[in-house]
Order: C-alpha cells, then structure tokens, then sequence
C-alpha cells in the first residue's frame, strides 16, 4: 500500500521532468525564417521563440490560410499571437515568447504578419504530418494574397489584425505569459503561450489563457508580462522600414 502511494506521487514528477523547452529563433541573421521552421512536440513541451532582428511575430494561423488571422464567426481574432516584437539593431537583449502544447494530436500553424513576410515563406509549424506537411503550408503561404493578417479583394488594401497588445478569447489552445508581445485572444488550440524577455509586455491570445483568462484554443492558456505593448503599436510603422 505504501509502495503504490510512493508511486503514485512520484507519477505527476515524472511527466513533468519529461516536458521539454524546444528553442526557435526568429530572424536569425536578419533572415525572414523560424529556425527551426518546423517541430515536433509533446504535450506540456514549450517552444520558446526568441526575437534576434527586425520587427516580427509569431501568430496563429490555418494550413488552408497560413497568413491570415484565426477569427471566429464576427471577425474577432481568436488565435495566439505575440505582437510584434522590435528588435533594435545593436539589441543585446532579445524578446521571449513562449507556448506551451496542451493538445500535441492536433497540428499547429504559425506565420509573421509583417507585410509580405508569410508569402517570403516565414512561416512555422508544430506537428505536421503527411496529410499536412510543412512544405504544402509554404507552398499554401506563398500563393496567398492576405495582408498582415487579413485577406485581401485586390492589389491594394488596408491591413487588419495589428498588434494591439489586447485580445480576446478563443479556442487555439495555447497559452502564454511574456514580457515583449502585444496581446492576443484566448481560446483553444492546442497550445498554450508564454513570453519573457528583456522588454515586458502582455500578450494573451485565442486559444490560450492569459494568465487570467482560461480558453480552449487546443493550444493551452495564456500568460503574460506587463509592458511591451507599446512595441506592438509601433509594429506596423517601424515594420515599414523593415
């Protein structure tokens, strides 16, 4: 009886031993790539995104849209997203952000909301499989003609989905805390994102709870910092010059 009690409590100490971070560089060498572009992971794992250059983000998108936003049935954005995270030139210091996987059976989609960044082929992925691999969402990203984040009717358009810092709630299941994102909606995705760094900021997202908030966005739930927020509503202007 004592035996099976020792056990059982060592149980829970060893699936969490068993969780692993998995690190991804974002804009390597001024590069518009995830390095590396793709992972496999378990559930409770944490990919841990770090920012190195230029004016980027990490958000939640579809296999069928890569570079759109996941919004639910009024538009509202329901997927994780980091915000866009500024990295200074001569930056020593780097943004963190995080997500932990809550639901590993379910692939995740990813791509940079920076202009044409997705359609560069910036764009990342969690679990793909054969039905639905890495490289047919490239292929998908390259040919699709959504703008930061929004699909577009013609050559021009206006942009929706900036970083705002401030989200709603969905269902990516994600999760997340940070110190340099803006925000995003929670909800159920499979994942759950987190973010720390050198500049603090929120940013919750669909799919994941905000520290706060609980969602069901099969990503997990999201946490986040207090402070970089005023990176994500420059964003969109400094990523002009980018």
């Amino acid at each position: 009886m004592r035996f099976s009690t020792v056990v059982a409590a060592l149980l829970p100490v060893g699936a969490a031993l068993a969780q692993q971070t998995i690190t991804v560089k974002v804009g390597e060498n001024g590069t518009l790539t995830y390095n590396p572009n793709s992972v496999t992971a378990q559930n409770g794992d944490t990919i841990q995104f770090q920012f190195l250059s230029k004016n980027h983000t990490v958000t939640q998108s579809t296999f069928a849209a890569p570079c759109s936003n996941i919004t639910d049935g009024n538009g509202l954005v329901t997927g994780v997203d980091s915000g866009f995270q500024f990295v200074q030139p001569n930056a020593t210091q780097f943004p963190v952000w995080s997500i932990t996987i809550n639901n590993a059976s379910t692939p995740l989609w990813f791509y940079c909301r920076q202009a044409q960044h997705c359609q560069a082929g910036m764009v990342f992925a969690v679990n793909p499989t054969q039905e639905k691999s890495y490289d047919a969402f490239k292929a998908n990203a390259a040919v699709s003609n959504a703008v930061n984040g929004s699909p577009q009717s013609g050559t021009s358009g206006t942009s929706s989905g900036t970083s705002s810092g401030t989200s709603g709630s969905n269902s990516t299941g994600t999760t997340g805390t940070g110190t340099t994102g803006g925000s995003a909606p929670a909800g159920g995705n499979g994942a759950s994102a987190v973010s720390t760094g050198s500049t603090s900021g929120t940013t919750p997202t669909p799919g994941v709870t905000d520290g706060n908030t609980n969602t069901t966005n099969a990503a997990g739930a999201v946490q986040y910092g207090a402070g970089a927020m005023f990176m994500t509503l420059t964003g969109l202007s400094l990523g002009l010059l980018l």
